[in-house]
């Protein structure tokens, strides 16, 4: 009996490491199936059975396209995301407006009527608002923008294209003519196929990943193939639109500007009085400005002024302010047609008074208006342009302030204007709590760095902003407690001064400036002197940054000597 027990423990072993072996073995071809074969199943795309699904080199958007052919109309979202992020629908005049270099086109939602530079034009078809979604008419788009589109008939796939994308085509070529080759859900053997695609199916190459390339057929089916599966061909170009230079932006190219800001409170100056400005090629009158809420422009510009610095070869970049009222900026610049009121009248004055050019000075601004004056700035560029003026817009040195400086998005401003005067005074301003020089030469030479490394705006855009003036600071005790007050004063009012104090400055090596201290009774006077030692210190950072040139507030703070430094920018 013992022994029979035996033998039937040995029979169950060894049938029990027979089954061992079998799984063992299934396990082995599971895992060479799995791992070393190609996965042969298949999956359907997540945007198959989709209306008009819209693909940006290779990758599927959020909304798709209405309509087909001539009648197709884009999402604005895709075209913000992927050609340009400042076309711009107007909820409040339900308005679609493109900007580009040359152009400014406004479309009303539901209308074939728009404008273009101003003119009234009939678009082919009307743009449409979809459960609060803007959709753009194709055509305008592929004049303004240069897009081309590619629809198939059978997936409804709609590929998009931008002006200046190049496109590596290519085909599927499988070991035999009867073969397919596999498009596959991600780059690697074990994933899911796509699409088997014969030899010769035409392909977008849209990135290449080790061995393998991710592409799109002309269905809009995307994936990943092998390189070795892929024949490469032509690189398709899809061309840019032609961008050209006016006159007058080719006359600026190789040349800085030397501007002086004409400072015009209620009356203009005797230009018999003004006396010679040698190497000062542009002058900036502060002539007009926005006036109320529907966007009015005051005058007090005369044809005299600007006859005499014509005949002197200086150009008239006349500046336009906002009144400096926050209030006023929100409402004039918060519609198309109240914006276009105001660079119709700026056109208009500077035809009537034969202006080269418009400075424009918003300050005291609220943070939510960035965008209104960003399209403000954009809408009159290209129309400015076609009139041979030359647009500039004045910027403080980055701060965390939200009237004076938050409110400018120096990058997008700088990628619209011809010039960016960097207004690199007031450090220490009127009322600061502290006394100190109204700019340090390493503040304004950082002030300008700051704008080009951290907005990217070019140098050649980019100029110095330049104080014909100081301030007087008087420190005082007052029952134990100090307190600092100051004056502006120009130029000639320093030397006066320091001649009546009997003083003389001395180079102060933290701010770059000659530094004078003095007492007057129980005060304290400090001043950081704006002379020729810092003016020429200011030209020298200009060119040693290659900026555009210098601009200097303002020509009555000047002393003679003054134009004679400043004219240095040129050598």
């Amino acid at each position: 009996m013992a022994r029979r027990r035996y033998r039937g423990k040995r029979r169950r072993t060894r049938r029990s490491s027979f089954y061992l072996g079998l799984m063992l073995i299934a396990a082995g071809v599971w895992w060479v199936v799995t791992t070393l074969f190609p996965n042969q199943t298949y999956t359907v795309p997540d945007w198959r059975g989709m209306d008009k699904p819209i693909f940006v080199q290779g990758e599927l958007q959020e909304y798709p396209a209405r309509e087909s052919g001539e009648e197709m109309m884009l999402p604005i979202t895709v075209i913000q995301e992927s050609v340009d992020a400042n076309i711009r629908y107007e909820e409040e005049t339900k308005s679609i407006i493109m900007t580009t270099s040359e152009s400014v086109l406004r479309m009303k939602i539901d209308s074939t009527k728009g404008d273009l530079n101003g003119k009234t034009v009939t678009v082919p078809y009307a743009p449409e608002l979809v459960d609060g979604m803007a959709y753009v008419p194709l055509k305008p788009l592929e004049q303004h923008y240069g897009i081309a589109v590619q629809e198939n008939s059978l997936t409804g796939a709609i590929i998009l294209m931008r002006a200046g994308d190049s496109i590596q085509l290519a085909e599927a070529t499988p070991g035999k003519p009867e073969d397919t080759v596999a498009l596959r859900e991600s780059g690697e053997k074990k994933s899911p196929i796509v699409l088997d695609m014969p030899a010769g199916e035409r392909l977008r190459v849209w990135r290449e990943e080790e061995e393998w390339l991710f592409v799109q057929a002309d269905n809009g089916y995307t994936g990943y193939v092998l390189k070795d599966q892929t024949k490469l061909g032509n690189v398709k170009d899809i061309p840019v639109l032609a961008e050209t230079l006016s006159r007058v932006e080719l006359e600026w190219k190789d040349k800085s500007v030397n501007l002086v800001w004409e400072a015009i409170y209620s009356k203009n100056p005797s230009t018999d009085k003004i006396g010679e400005l040698p190497g000062v090629n542009v002058v900036s009158p502060t002539w007009f400005s926005i006036v109320d809420a529907e966007g009015t422009v005051k005058s007090k510009a005369v044809k005299q002024y600007v006859s005499w610095a014509h005949n002197r070869n200086m150009e008239v970049w006349a500046l336009m302010d906002n009144s400096f009222d926050p209030d006023l900026t929100t409402e004039a610049l918060s519609t198309y047609e109240r914006r276009s009121h105001i660079i119709k009248q700026m056109l208009t004055y500077a035809k009537q008074y034969k202006l080269d050019g418009i400075n424009i000075d918003f300050e005291n601004v609220y943070t939510k208006d960035k965008e209104h004056v960003v399209q403000f700035v954009r809408e009159m560029k290209p129309l400015a342009k076609a009139r041979g003026l030359i647009v500039s817009i004045d910027v403080t040195p980055k701060s965390n302030s939200e009237m004076w400086s938050l409110f400018l998005d120096r990058k997008r401003l700088g990628e619209t204007v011809d010039y960016m005067m960097v207004m690199a005074y007031d450090e220490h301003w009127a009322s600061s709590p502290k006394a100190g020089s109204v700019s340090s030469l390493p503040w304004a030479e950082q002030s300008v760095r700051r704008i080009m490394e951290e907005d990217g705006v070019p140098s050649s855009k980019l100029v110095l902003g330049v104080p014909l003036y100081t301030r007087v600071w008087t420190e005082t005790s007052e029952e134990g407690e100090a307190k600092v007050s100051s004056k502006a004063i120009g130029m000639e009012k320093l030397q006066t001064l320091l001649k009546e104090q009997k003083v003389k400055g001395a180079l102060d090596a933290s701010t770059g400036q000659n530094y004078v201290q003095f007492t007057e009774g129980e005060a304290i006077k400090k001043i950081w002197m704006e002379d020729d030692t810092s003016l020429q210190s200011r030209v020298n950072m200009a060119k040693k940054l290659e900026l555009g040139g210098i601009a200097s507030w303002n020509r009555s703070f000047a002393i003679p000597g003054t134009w004679q430094v400043l004219k240095t920018i040129h050598d």
